[in-house]
């Protein structure tokens, strides 16, 4: 990643994430949506974080695998009635992240951190705040 590492890097369009960006921090900043997809997991450790620093208002913000990949971990969503959270674990076969801006994520200042722990294998923590009936970001949709 070139510049300074602890600086944030807004994001405004579809990104494929590199090894050097380890360690970095990602601003997503597209009201209309965009893909970041990541690099293979190699049991490396590389380290991303993401940050939703403009709402998703149509489309989706989504988070990526490639080939066999997969991730494992959990979503801490805020509801938005009654003071309440919901909390929405991976698959085994969960491999994507999708952020509407509503039900599933996608508001201004949700929080997203990623880690490449083995070969095939991103651990997600996710903490956001969904609207309506929440739902799980997560899904199997890389083919």
């Amino acid at each position: 990643m070139s510049g300074n590492p602890l600086k944030p890097v807004s994001i405004t369009a579809s990104r494929t994430m590199k090894l050097d960006d380890n360690g970095g921090t990602f601003v997503l900043n597209a009201a209309a949506g965009l893909t970041i997809t990541l690099p293979a997991a190699s049991g490396l450790g590389t380290e991303f974080e993401f940050i939703v620093g403009t709402a998703v208002t149509s489309n989706n913000d989504v988070i990526q695998v490639v080939g066999n990949d997969t991730m494992t971990g959990r979503c801490m969503m805020a509801a938005d009635a009654g003071d309440t959270s919901v909390v929405f674990e991976t698959a085994a076969d969960s491999d994507t992240i999708t952020m509407n801006g509503s039900t599933k994520g996608g508001l201004k200042g949700d929080r997203i951190k990623l880690r490449d722990i083995a070969a095939d294998l991103w651990s997600v923590e996710m903490e956001c705040a969904g609207t309506g009936t929440e739902a799980t970001p997560f899904s199997a949709a890389v083919s």
